[in-house]
């Protein structure tokens, strides 16, 4: 297994359970978990501890791409998210796991993330910078409080 790892640390100003839906709802997680310049086609996804998923990124620039899925290995709603992820590509082997760790705070949520064993051929620091990418658009899909008309 990989020692590439990655650990990210963010507090946002929104509920644990808007956070928790936006982990878990395919929709959203097509819309802010792809860094920028990428899309999120969200094959399959059952968020349960258990169940599995399967999505693609999409380079918008080249149009190439890559797939990727995995197991949910626990699950606590509104707190706690631990997955695995494998590449369809051999090129990319082994597996990822990613844990998530989500609490209430007197701001809103804190939030910290941890990927480990991100196959050597991804630079952990490209790795972080993705996610850093992919946090921002979270900040912005969840913060935002918009009623209803």
């Amino acid at each position: 297994m990989s020692s590439n790892s990655v650990s990210l640390h963010r507090v946002l100003t929104a509920s644990p359970e808007k956070v928790f839906r936006a982990s878990t709802d395919a929709t959203a997680m097509a819309a802010w978990l792809p860094p920028y310049g990428f899309l999120c086609t969200v094959h399959h996804m059952e968020p349960k501890t258990g169940g599995t998923f399967r999505m693609s990124f999409h380079n918008f620039s080249t149009g190439n791409g890559h797939s990727f899925g995995g197991n949910y290995l626990e699950i606590k709603p509104n707190e706690f998210l631990k997955y695995t992820d494998k590449f369809d590509d051999p090129n990319l082997p082994g597996e990822m796991t990613t844990s998530v760790w989500i609490k209430k705070s007197i701001a809103g949520t804190e939030l910290k993330i941890t990927q480990e064993g991100i196959p050597e051929q991804i630079p952990a620091d490209m790795c972080y910078l993705g996610w850093q990418e992919s946090l921002d658009k979270l900040k912005r899909l969840v913060e935002p409080v918009i009623p209803d008309a």
